[in-house]
């Protein structure tokens, strides 16, 4: 594996982590009041348009981070609707 894709990695995993925080937080307190469903519908079309391109350009830290932080913005996603 080249380097740059090794930072690719590094750099797909931070961004990605930034989101568990959240999940937790949200998961645990049962409250979505103050998170925008908006927001997170274009984040999580965003993040899987990306994820499309990933696969077509075959990197690794494109897939790999919008994989896992679709899988992320898809449960908060759930939650905002389970605690409306």
């Amino acid at each position: 594996m080249e380097t740059i894709e090794i930072l690719g990695l590094v750099a797909a995993t931070l961004t990605t982590s930034s989101f568990v925080p959240q999940v937790y937080k949200t998961w645990k307190e049962k409250s979505t009041k103050d998170i925008s469903l908006t927001m997170y519908l274009v984040f999580f079309t965003g993040t899987m348009l990306w994820l499309y391109y990933g696969f077509v350009h075959r990197s690794a830290p494109i897939v790999f981070a919008n994989g896992v932080t679709g899988l992320l913005v898809a449960f908060i996603l759930v939650l905002k609707l389970k605690y409306r």
